[in-house]
């Protein structure tokens, strides 16, 4: 058993380390709270303009337009992997990267696979197993929709300029702070939806080329500025708890050690006693 300054120190060390995640459970959660509420408001603005760009990419017929609506033979792959910068959040990231080598092993096994890493957690691990295109980790200092849309043009212009097939997001989809989903979905070319719900009675002025070259790029822009947000926000609830978890984990331990101590500080009492009394009763005979 260790001794009394041992289990002591591991006491203070376990309530330092309770009291840094009990700090990181309490900043997660606030940032939580800013982050949900702003992928919450963007996620039915973005999902209703991604189904009016599928509806109508069946019949789009403008040279801008159907560039990204292009089918090519898939030879050349770009997976755009979101993780985050920092750890200490679970599973988050492992999921992201285990999904991104999934598909690059399964999905797409004989092809050519690249990664553009979003969050330094993929880029130094996709980066040793598969060329990376570019680190748009900087992205977090300053998550806006301008930034965001620099990378998406970059995106398009790849797709356009024949550098890339297909390109495909791998995130993780807020659901909750407890829920993560990993979600696949792809960017480009733009996925036509076809039959019946391709069919709206929609009226279009000043016509459906010019109302379509314009709503592509933009519909692109808030398909990725979406997921990066639900990822960010994914991320907070993720390490919210992780940290939550870590804090209950070291409450139990230092528990463990406080009895641990007691019972060894007693032991220690009882044999002193005895020594004592034992000593007492050698003098006495």
């Amino acid at each position: 058993m260790a001794n009394l300054k041992e289990i002591r120190n591991r006491i203070a060390s376990v309530s330092s380390t309770m009291q840094i995640t009990s700090a990181m459970k309490m900043v997660s959660a606030a940032k939580l709270k800013k982050a949900q509420d702003a992928i919450t408001a963007m996620r039915p603005y973005s999902d209703t303009l991604t189904d009016l760009l599928q509806s109508l990419s069946g019949s789009i017929e403008s040279s801008d337009a159907s560039k990204y609506a292009a089918v090519r033979e898939e030879n050349k792959i770009l997976l755009v992997a979101i993780t985050s910068n920092r750890g200490l959040c679970g599973a988050f990231n492992t999921n992201v990267i285990k999904q991104a080598q999934h598909l690059a092993k399964e999905a797409y096994a004989g092809k050519e696979v690249s990664v553009m890493a979003v969050g330094k957690k993929s880029a130094d691990i996709l980066g040793k197993n598969f060329p990376l295109v570019s680190n748009e980790s900087a992205i977090y200092e300053d998550l806006s929709f301008a930034n965001v849309s620099e990378i998406a043009d970059r995106l398009m212009n790849d797709f356009a300029t024949e550098k890339f097939d297909k390109i495909v997001l791998i995130y993780n989809k807020f659901k909750n702070a407890a829920t993560q989903i990993v979600t696949t979905e792809q960017f480009l070319p733009i996925v036509p939806v076809v039959g019946a719900a391709a069919e709206s009675d929609y009226i279009f002025e000043p016509g459906k080329a010019e109302i379509v070259s314009e709503l592509v790029p933009k519909a692109l822009k808030t398909q990725l500025f979406k997921g990066i947000r639900d990822s960010f926000a994914s991320e907070h609830g993720a390490r919210m708890t992780a940290m939550h978890k870590a804090t209950d984990n070291a409450t139990d331990l230092r528990d463990q050690l406080k009895l641990t101590y007691n019972k060894a500080r007693q032991a220690a009492i009882t044999n002193e006693i005895l020594e004592i009394v034992g000593g007492a009763e050698a003098l006495n005979d």
